[in-house]
């Protein structure tokens, strides 16, 4: 029996075969998965925000250690590593059950098509933006309590704090940009997993596009949550940092410029890359004549 989707009763699968979804549906699916999701009350969609943080977080935390001292490594081959690690944080949101704010951008689809209020769309990533913040800011605390930067001989928190350095050096303009590329590529690892039918397939599906955006160099506003503050952390550790490798600029590592240099215009591309650059235009392609109001 094919699976139905909330009260369109629409197929999202077809009753025989074993094809992926194809875009069509794919879009159909996205809308009814937005309905549901707005539709979350308050604690469990809390609760699912802030084990997203973490789950990002944890892949950030993968990343780091992996290509902690790896300076002797090609740029590229640097970047890869990186990316394909850092996957593991959106592999957990989709496979274990979370929400994720960029992600979550997708949910205007169901707004276009007027299923989800404008109050409740805002509201809906207001309480997941909290919650995935809580998260990743949780996870930043535990791992400076944890001294888990001094492994390596302290490469893997010289590396934490040269990646917190970068992210807050960035220009304004440059920020948004790089947060629009980064959840255009977000959001399109989400919406291939939603035509997936395997917990293999949506593995496939999540790793290339967030492997691309992290070796891009792209900026992602919830894993920011984690890389900002865990490098403010760690470089705040003086007994350590006097020994350690620090790059130039760390001075300008502080709460402010992550508050005001990178998440904010990172959030606001992250916004424009999910809402314009994917789910405006799928539901223009796909879902615009679905509905007549």
């Amino acid at each position: 029996m094919a699976d139905t989707a909330g009260d369109a009763g629409r197929p999202l699968f077809p009753a025989a075969g074993v094809d992926a979804l194809p875009p069509p549906a794919i879009a159909r699916r996205a809308e009814d998965v937005g309905v549901a999701k707005a539709g979350l009350p308050f604690p469990t969609l809390f609760a699912l925000a802030v084990l997203a943080g973490a789950f990002i977080a944890m892949g950030a935390v993968f990343a780091t250690t992996v290509t902690a001292g790896a300076g002797e490594l090609a740029f590229g081959v640097v970047r890869l590593l990186a990316g394909l690690t850092f996957s593991l944080g959106l592999v957990l949101v989709v496979l274990a059950g979370a929400e994720l704010f960029t992600g979550n951008n997708l949910v205007v689809m169901a707004w276009a098509s007027r299923r989800v209020a404008t109050t409740r769309l805002l509201w809906t990533w207001t309480v997941v933006y909290a919650g995935n913040f809580v998260g990743a800011l949780a996870t930043a605390l535990a791992m400076y309590v944890s001294r888990q930067y001094r492994f390596g001989g302290g490469a893997v928190g010289e590396q934490a704090v040269a990646i917190a350095t970068a992210k807050v050096e960035l220009g304004f303009v440059e920020a948004v940009v790089l947060g629009a590329f980064c959840n255009a590529l977000v959001c399109l690892a989400i919406w291939l997993t939603y035509g997936g039918r395997t917990t293999a397939d949506k593995i496939l599906a999540i790793v290339f596009p967030i492997a691309a955006f992290v070796a891009a160099g792209f900026e992602h506003s919830v894993a920011n949550m984690y890389f900002v503050p865990e490098g403010i952390l760690v470089k705040g550790d003086e007994a350590w940092a006097a020994g350690a490798g620090l790059p130039d600029g760390v001075g300008d590592l502080t709460w402010g410029s992550f508050l005001v240099d990178n998440l904010l215009p990172v959030t606001i591309g992250n916004l424009i890359g999910g809402t314009l650059m994917v789910g405006a235009v799928y539901w223009f392609v796909y879902l615009r004549g679905d509905r007549s109001g």
